[in-house]
C-alpha cells in the first residue's frame, strides 16, 4: 500500500526535543478521543509499561485481553519514541489482516489526532518481501516462465486450452494491465484477487531478484517500498521477514532500536517456519527445467533427483533420529555433487536477456546444495524429518531448528528493545516460557541449550493488563463431560449428534473449530443433512468469502481448522456459538514437538505438560477468544472433549481460556442457546 504524501517523510526523520512532545498520557488521550473511544484501565497500564520499556531499554511481555485496545497502547508510545530518538520503531505482526488494520486504520487515525500537538507529522510505511510486489523485469521477459509453457501458451489466447488454463491466462492478462496502472505494485492493492499460480508469473522471490544489477531497478516497486521505509518513523512488517532479515543481515529493514511484536504468541512458529529448510524431487525437476532452458545439459542432476524421490518414498512419515539412512545419505551426496557441477556451468556469462533466468537457476541450485550440506552435517539442535503428501503424492525432507531462542537472542534481542504482546501470551499469567522461547530466560524449556539463553532474566518484565469484558456475564463455557473421549479415527457419532443439537438450538451463528480438515468436513456433512442452516466449510471457497458470509448472515455456520482458530474477528450475533471438537494437542508424531518433549524430559521436566499442554492451552485460548469480541457480545464456547473436565491437565487448559461462566450440563447448554437464538 502506498504511504499517503502527508504521511511520507521527505528525508530521514530527525529527533525532536523532549520538551516539544506532549506527555505520553496526553498523547494516548488524544488518540482514544479521535477513534471515539473511552479510557480503559488496561490500555492505560499497557501504554505506560510500553513507554517505560522503550525509554529504559528493557524487554517487555504484555498479555492484553480482547477489547483492551492494545494497538493504540503500543502505537502511541512507538510514535513518541521514534520522534524523540529520530530512529524508526518497527511493528511486526503475524497476519496480513492485522498489518492492514494498522496501516489503513489505526495509524492514520492516531497520526491525524496527534499531529497538531507534535513538532512534525510522524510518517509510516508497510514493508513486505519482494514476492509481494509485481516485477517489471519479469513482465518484460527478463525471467523464465514458472509454470508449464504449454499451459501458459494455451492460456494466452489460443482458444484451445481448458477452462482452467483460460482462467489462468485471463488472470495474467489482467495483472499485466494492472501493472501499467498501479502506483505500488503490491498484490494486496489488487481489487480483483488472482491465484497464487498467476501471481508467480509476474513476481520473483528475494533469492531470484537481480538486485542492483537489474536493468529496471530504478522502476522497481520493491526497491521503492524499501526507500520509503528508510524515511519513516514507524515501519510495519511481518515476523518472518524481520527474522530472516536479522538472521542473514540483508539490511531490508532500516536500522532500529525498538521492535514491537504483536500476535507474539505466533512468533516462534513463524520464525521456525522461516528458517526451516525443505528439499524434494520437485525442486530438483524445477532446477533441471531451468537449466535446459539455458541450454545446459542436466541429465545427471535429473537422475539424482529420481534417486532422492525413491529414497524419500521408501521412508515412513516422521522424524529421522540418528544418522541418515544409507540410501538417503547416498542420494543426498550424489545430488550435492551434481548440483555443484551445474551451478558452476550456470555461472558462465550470458547475454542480458538470460540474466534473470541464470540468477533464478543458480539460486535454486544453491538452495539444493545448502539443504544437502545441512542434512549431511546437521547442527546439534536440527530436527530432520520426512513427510508424504496424500494430496500430491510427493515426498519431502525437512530440517528445522529445535529452538530459535539462540538466534532470536543474538540477532534480534541483544541490540534492540523488544515489546511482545498478545491476548494469549502467558497461560496462567506465567511469562517464563514465552521469554525462554526467544532466549530471555535462564532456562529455555522448549529445547535451547542453557548457554543459548540470556542469563540475566531481570532484563525483561511481564504484565497482564486483563480485558475490559465481563466474561462471566457475557458468555458460557460448556464442557460436554458426558461424551466419550475423542478417538483417532475421526469424529465419533456421539459428538456429531451433540454438535448438530447445539448448532440447531442456537439457530446458526456457530463457528465450529476442528483439529483436522477431515473432522471439519465430516461434521459439516453431518450437520447439513440434519438442519436447514447455511454451512460454510474451509476449502470450499476463499477464506475471505467464507468469513464475509458468516459475518453477514446470522443463521449461517462456518466449519474449519487452524486458520479459523486464530484469524476470525466477527463481533455481534453472527458469532454466538463457538464449538471446539477436541483439545488441540499436537500430533504425537509431530517431529518438532516430539523432539522438544524429549529435550524437556532429558532435563528432568515433564515434556507433555511443558510442550503439548502449553501448545494446546494457547490454541484453546485463541479459539475461545473468537466468541466475545465486544462489550455487547453474548454467547457460548462449547468444548466437545470431556477431557477438559476429567483429565488432570484440564484445569491448566481451562485456566488459559477466558473466565466464562461454566457448566457441564447439556440441558442447561441447549436451553441457553435457545434463549440466545431469540434475543
Amino acid at each position: 500500500m502506498a504511504v499517503p504524501d502527508r504521511y511520507r517523510g521527505a528525508v530521514p526523520p530527525a529527533p525532536c526535543p523532549e520538551d516539544s512532545l506532549p506527555p505520553l498520557a496526553d498523547m494516548l488521550s488524544r488518540a482514544v478521543a479521535a477513534i471515539g473511544g473511552a479510557p480503559r484501565d488496561g490500555q492505560t497500564a499497557m501504554c505506560d509499561a510500553v513507554g517505560t520499556a522503550m525509554e529504559a531499554g528493557r524487554h517487555l511481555f504484555v498479555q492484553a485481553g480482547t477489547g483492551t485496545g492494545k494497538s493504540l497502547a503500543y502505537l502511541v508510545p512507538a510514535v513518541r519514541h521514534a520522534l524523540l530518538t529520530g530512529r524508526p520503531v518497527v511493528v511486526s505482526t503475524a497476519t496480513i489482516a492485522l498489518q492492514s488494520q494498522i496501516i489503513r486504520k489505526d495509524l492514520p487515525r492516531i497520526i491525524e489526532a496527534l499531529a497538531p500537538a507534535l513538532p512534525r507529522t510522524p510518517s509510516f510505511a508497510l514493508l513486505k518481501g519482494r514476492s509481494n510486489y509485481v516485477c517489471r523485469h519479469k513482465l518484460e521477459g527478463g525471467y523464465p516462465i514458472d509454470a508449464d509453457p504449454g499451459t501458459l501458451f494455451a492460456a494466452g489466447g489460443s482458444g484451445t486450452a481448458s477452462g482452467g488454463a483460460e482462467r489462468l491466462g485471463e488472470q495474467i492478462r489482467r495483472l499485466r494491465a494492472w501493472a501499467e496502472e498501479t502506483d505500488t505494485g503490491d498484490r494486496d492493492s489488487l481489487t480483483d484477487p488472482v491465484s497464487d499460480r498467476a501471481w508467480r508469473q509476474v513476481s520473483v522471490s528475494g533469492s531470484h531478484c537481480l538486485g542492483t544489477s537489474c536493468p529496471l531497478v530504478d522502476d522497481c516497486f520493491a526497491e521503492r517500498s524499501r526507500d520509503v521505509a528508510r524515511e519513516v518513523d514507524l515501519v510495519v512488517t511481518n515476523h518472518a521477514l524481520l527474522a530472516i532479515d536479522a538472521f542473514d543481515r540483508h539490511g531490508i529493514i532500516p536500522d532500529h532500536d525498538v521492535v514491537v511484536f504483536d500476535e507474539a504468541h505466533d512468533l516462534v512458529d513463524r520464525v521456525t517456519s522461516a528458517v526451516t529448510d525443505q528439499l524434494s524431487a520437485g525442486m530438483v525437476r524445477s532446477a533441471v527445467r531451468g537449466l535446459r532452458g539455458l541450454g545446459i545439459a542436466a541429465t545427471a542432476l535429473d537422475d539424482a533427483g529420481d534417486e532422492l524421490r525413491e529414497a524419500l518414498g521408501a521412508l515412513p512419515d516422521g522424524r529421522i533420529v540418528g544418522p541418515l539412512p544409507d540410501r538417503l545419505a547416498d542420494a543426498l551426496g550424489t545430488l550435492r555433487v551434481e548440483a555443484r557441477t551445474v551451478h558452476a556451468d550456470a555461472k558462465e556469462p550470458g547475454d542480458a536477456a538470460t540474466a534473470g533466468a541464470r540468477r533464478a537457476v543458480r539460486s535454486d541450485l544453491q538452495e539444493i546444495i545448502d539443504v544437502c550440506e545441512r542434512a549431511a552435517d546437521p547442527a546439534t539442535d536440527d530436527v530432520i524429518s520426512v513427510s508424504h503428501s496424500e494430496a500430491t503424492g510427493r515426498s519431502s525432507l525437512q530440517i528445522a531448528p529445535l529452538s530459535v531462542a539462540g538466534p532470536m537472542r543474538s540477532s534480534v534481542l541483544e541490540d534492540r528493545t523488544v515489546v511482545m504482546t498478545s491476548a494469549t501470551l502467558a497461560p496462567g499469567d506465567r511469562f517464563e516460557a514465552a521469554a525462554g522461547s526467544v532466549g530471555l530466560a535462564a532456562r529455555d524449556r522448549f529445547g535451547a541449550a542453557d548457554d543459548d539463553v540470556r542469563e540475566d532474566s531481570s532484563a525483561w518484565a511481564g504484565i497482564d493488563v486483563g480485558s475490559p469484558f465481563d466474561y462471566p456475564r457475557q458468555g458460557i463455557l460448556y464442557v460436554a463431560r458426558h461424551l466419550p473421549p475423542p478417538g483417532r479415527d475421526g469424529p465419533r457419532t456421539e459428538m456429531l449428534g451433540h454438535l448438530a443439537e447445539l448448532v440447531d438450538a442456537s439457530g446458526g451463528g456457530a463457528l465450529c473449530l476442528f483439529s483436522s480438515r477431515r473432522g471439519a468436513e465430516e461434521a459439516a456433512e453431518y450437520v447439513r443433512a440434519r438442519t436447514d442452516l447455511t454451512i460454510g466449510v474451509q476449502g470450499e471457497d476463499s477464506m475471505a468469502n467464507l468469513v464475509r458470509l458468516f459475518a453477514s448472515e446470522q443463521d449461517s455456520c462456518l466449519f474449519g481448522t487452524l486458520t479459523l482458530w486464530q484469524g476470525v474477528d466477527v463481533p455481534g450475533r453472527s458469532c454466538r456459538l463457538v464449538t471446539i471438537d477436541r483439545i488441540p494437542f499436537p500430533r504425537p508424531d509431530d517431529p518438532l514437538m516430539s523432539a522438544r518433549s524429549e529435550r524437556v524430559a532429558e532435563r528432568g521436566g515433564n515434556g507433555f505438560m511443558m510442550v503439548s499442554v502449553r501448545h494446546a492451552a494457547l490454541l484453546l485460548a485463541q479459539g475461545a477468544g473468537r466468541l466475545i469480541r465486544s462489550a455487547e457480545d453474548r454467547g457460548m464456547v462449547a468444548v466437545l472433549d470431556p477431557r477438559l473436565a476429567t483429565a488432570r491437565y484440564g484445569r491448566v487448559l481451562a485456566g488459559a481460556m477466558p473466565p466464562l461462566w461454566r457448566t457441564d450440563d447439556p440441558d442447561v447448554a441447549v436451553a441457553a442457546l435457545r434463549r440466545l437464538a431469540v434475543i
